[in-house]
């Protein structure tokens, strides 16, 4: 799927979505949608970056990572080509939550 293909999501579409990832809550006035993660480490959260780093590239859709407090990792999800959120947000957004962190 090329970025030309990638269609922005209706509210409604957008919605279930979140149904199926409670954790994550919109951002941008509704054009992103983000999480932040909390580790017991600075090393555990650098290795869980990396490990989105891996889903990000095998998906070709790049999240934008922040860590601060130097244990927390926010990841936020757009698709700025379209101006907002698709199908491919939420397909990484599946992957990091696949990655069993809390």
């Amino acid at each position: 799927m090329t970025t030309s293909d990638l269609k922005l999501l209706s509210i409604k579409q957008i919605n279930d979505n979140l149904e199926k990832f409670p954790n994550w809550s919109l951002d941008d006035n509704g054009a992103a949608v983000v999480r932040t993660f909390v580790f017991e480490n600075f090393i555990s959260a650098l290795e869980f970056v990396n490990k989105v780093a891996k889903i990000a590239e095998f998906e070709g859709h790049h999240p934008d990572i922040r860590i601060y407090g130097y244990k927390n990792v926010e990841i936020k999800l757009s698709t700025h080509s379209v101006g907002g959120l698709t199908d491919k947000d939420f397909d990484v957004v599946s992957g990091i939550d696949g990655l069993a962190v809390t």
